[in-house]
């Protein structure tokens, strides 16, 4: 007597395969997208009450920096330095949440390793 195999047998997971493969390459087209519209947008962020501004793109290069004069004090020139530290760090911040927002909608929370 000779064994029979089900119908199909051996097909499944091959298609399934390619499925996954397929939704995999689709993600990793929308990430690619979402991160270079991403790198085209700009944060600004503000310390000391407006008197630094910072502008940044989502590369995280800094596109323009911003002081009020009545700030600028030869005497406390530290004072400008965190200023002008606590506006960037922010301006950072403010680009890993917002990519990690984004990036998350497309994701779905799963952290792919080397998809992004």
């Amino acid at each position: 007597m000779k064994a029979r195999l089900p119908q199909g047998y051996g097909k499944a997971p091959a298609n399934n395969m390619n499925s996954m493969i397929k939704q995999a390459q689709k993600m990793q087209e929308e990430l690619a997208k979402k991160q270079a519209e991403l790198d085209e947008m700009e944060f600004s962020t503000t310390a000391g009450g407006g008197v630094v501004t910072v502008v940044m793109n989502g590369k995280k290069e800094m596109k323009s920096l911003t002081i009020k004069p009545e700030i600028v004090n030869a005497d406390d020139i530290e004072m400008l330095q965190d200023l002008i530290m606590a506006a960037t760090n922010e301006a950072l911040r403010t680009i890993e949440e917002k990519t990690a927002q984004e990036m998350d909608k497309i994701t779905g929370g799963l952290n792919i390793p080397g998809l992004m």
